[in-house]
């Protein structure tokens, strides 16, 4: 008889066991209690031989979200539980069977980047009709899914959990319904995205549900970074990761890191992370799929100037390809930071790799996880791919989406970031006098001031570097070397100012002289004395080149040179007179100012037509107006 009362006091302290977990698990959403309580309701249900009460703990161990148990050791231990009572369910086709193979095939397909499987398991679910196992299987497709490319699915994923879980009788699944609408709103960039954080607020204040009230916590972080309130976005996230501590969320540092990368990234100080950053990368608790560590240290090592470390940070991330990185929640903050970091360490192979797979998401946020911060518009890193490979006209189209975006979101911090690399971008477009650049650059700088941003450095990488340009003539054509780039340019009146300024780098040449025209007084020669100067060292080097190469039996590059000295040479008698005097002529200065200022002008839209890389450079060192110089950086 005392034996019966054991087994029956067993039984009554494992159902009290189940109860309570399932109760902190789908009513309060605390999945720290839950944990503690499944534990004990597994060995209890093991040692007796209960199947039943062994597969509601192994469901109960998995928690609300998907890959909650991060250690190889106790993922494994829990999966091998869930596949153990699986086995030994008496009716594979009952509600217990099912919500167990939705749990297994969601947490496969979570490790591997895909949603195959729990689709079919989802479906089959749709067919049962058992609200539990629906719903379940709802929420869990819906983690699946968090990539960039599956937004409306989710959000009608969401709305069909909603639509189901008052059918539960547990409370906490309308509470989860509404969270995943809530972060799938925010993650499409939808304008009514607060009202549903507010819907999801007042239902917390109703219904407390740890889980899904740490999420809400982490929204209102990234409001406050898109508010440019860092001080306040800083005091929330600390009690933001207090929140998912208590409640035992296992993402409750890696998404403080990550508000705090960004805060600091936006400020100017990301810097200062990366040995904070460098001990989080490999953190055993982080997400099977989160790359993002690993792009946040890139960003902050190559803004730091430890360029191996970035460059071997980019090198994991990419591996063999990096388009079969998993598209999981944080795949757009990873090329965020791939792009950045890049664009510092000057790699446009990488920077290709990042616009081609970036492009079709142009009209997202980049927004890490279940909307935890926020980068801006996907447009800003597409710019600085574009930039890094000196696709100025691209970038600039980009980064004038990127203000456009990020005014619509109310990120101001971002705004000024894109703004300031759109205002660099048209200087190295049209020059560092551009009435647009000066006017980008002058509104970035105040608004930063405003909000307490130190704006990052423009990087000149890109640029075809500091050796002088050289222009050779090829019959009807020039050929512009630049920084190992060349390009064939066809003979236009604008080359050939072109080509006699960059062969005298650092000398100032008058437009009238340029033009034929003489500047005042009317008797001014056309080529003043240190303009003919210029020509006749040209002239000699040339003479010089041509030597050597016929001596060297280089016929084809003797031919060349002498094809530019013969055309440097007519140029030379044309504007002189008889004896070599300066051929004089009546004009107007003024009109020869602009004539070659528009001729020049007309021949960089040409030449960057062919290599925006060099036509870049050419604009940022060739000046014009009533004197005209090439200086080389």
């Amino acid at each position: 008889m005392a034996h019966e009362g054991d087994r029956h006091g067993d039984r009554q302290g494992r159902g009290t066991a189940l109860a309570a977990g399932e109760h902190a698990l789908h009513a309060e959403g605390d999945l720290r209690a839950a944990r503690q309580w499944f534990e004990l309701a597994w060995r209890q249900a093991e040692a007796d031989g209960d199947h039943e009460g062994m597969a509601r703990s192994a469901l109960g161990l998995g928690g609300v979200w998907v890959h909650e148990h991060r250690t190889a050791e106790a993922e494994s231990t829990v999966r091998t539980r869930q596949a153990q009572a699986l086995a030994a369910a008496a009716d594979p086709g009952s509600d217990l069977a099912r919500r167990l193979r939705v749990r297994l095939a969601g947490e496969e397909d979570y490790r591997h980047g895909t949603h195959e499987a729990i689709m079919l398991e989802l479906a089959e679910a749709r067919a049962a009709g058992e609200p539990v196992a629906l719903v379940e299987a709802l929420s869990l497709a819906h983690h699946c899914l968090l990539g960039p490319d599956h937004g409306q699915m989710r959000l009608a994923l969401a709305k069909e959990l909603i639509g189901h879980a008052g059918r539960t009788g547990r409370r906490g699944d309308t509470v989860m319904g509404v969270m995943w609408r809530t972060v799938d709103l925010f993650l499409l960039g939808d304008p009514h995205a607060e009202r549903g954080l507010r819907e999801l607020e007042a239902l917390l204040d109703r219904s407390p549900h740890r889980a899904a009230g740490f999420i809400a916590s982490a929204i209102r972080v990234m409001l406050a970074i898109r508010q440019g309130r860092f001080a306040h976005a800083e005091n929330l996230a600390t009690a933001s990761a207090e929140h998912g501590t208590a409640a035992g969320d296992r993402d409750a540092a890696g998404w403080y890191g990550g508000q705090l990368g960004t805060i600091r990234w936006f400020q100017g100080r990301i810097a200062e992370l990366t040995d904070l950053m460098h001990d989080q990368a490999d953190s055993p608790v982080l997400s099977a799929i989160d790359n993002s560590y690993f792009a946040g240290l890139a960003i902050a090592a190559a803004t730091a100037g430890e360029h191996r470390l970035a460059a071997g940070m980019l090198a994991r991330i990419r591996g063999r390809d990096l388009a079969a990185l998993p598209r999981s929640s944080s795949w757009l903050y990873t090329m965020y930071g791939v792009a950045e970091t890049a664009h510092l360490l000057g790699d446009e192979t990488t920077s290709a790799e990042v616009y081609d797979l970036l492009s079709p998401h142009e009209g997202s946020p980049v927004i890490a996880s279940l909307g935890v911060t926020c980068l801006g518009s996907a447009h800003h890193p597409l710019g600085v791919a574009s930039l890094t490979m000196g696709r100025l006209d691209r970038a600039i189209g980009h980064f004038q989406s990127a203000v456009r975006d990020n005014l619509a979101l109310g990120h101001w911090p971002a705004t000024v970031l894109s703004r300031w690399r759109l205002g660099h971008a048209l200087a190295l477009r049209h020059g560092p006098d551009d009435e647009g650049a000066l006017r980008e650059l002058e509104l970035a700088t105040k608004e930063a001031a405003e909000l307490g941003m130190e704006l990052p450095h423009p990087v000149h990488r890109r640029s075809p570097g500091p050796s002088p340009a050289s222009a050779r003539r090829h019959g009807r054509h020039w050929r512009l070397d630049l920084g190992g780039r060349s390009v064939l340019v066809e003979h236009s009146v604008g080359m050939g100012h072109l080509a006699v300024l960059i062969a005298n780098p650092g000398r100032e040449v008058s437009a009238a002289d340029l033009a034929g025209v003489p500047d005042q007084p009317p008797d001014q020669p056309v080529l003043d004395t240190t303009a003919r100067r210029a020509y006749e060292t040209r002239l000699a080097r040339l003479q010089e080149a041509i030597e050597e190469r016929e001596a060297l039996t280089d016929t084809a590059g003797a031919t060349a040179l002498r094809a530019e000295h013969a055309w440097l040479a007519a140029e030379l008698a044309a504007a002189t007179g008889l004896g070599g005097r300066s051929r004089a002529f009546a004009g107007d200065g003024e009109r020869a100012r602009v004539a070659v200022g528009k001729a020049i002008r007309r021949a960089l839209t040409r030449i960057e037509e062919l290599d925006e890389a060099v036509a870049a450079e050419l604009r940022a060192t060739v000046r014009t107006g009533a004197r005209c110089s090439y200086r080389p950086r």
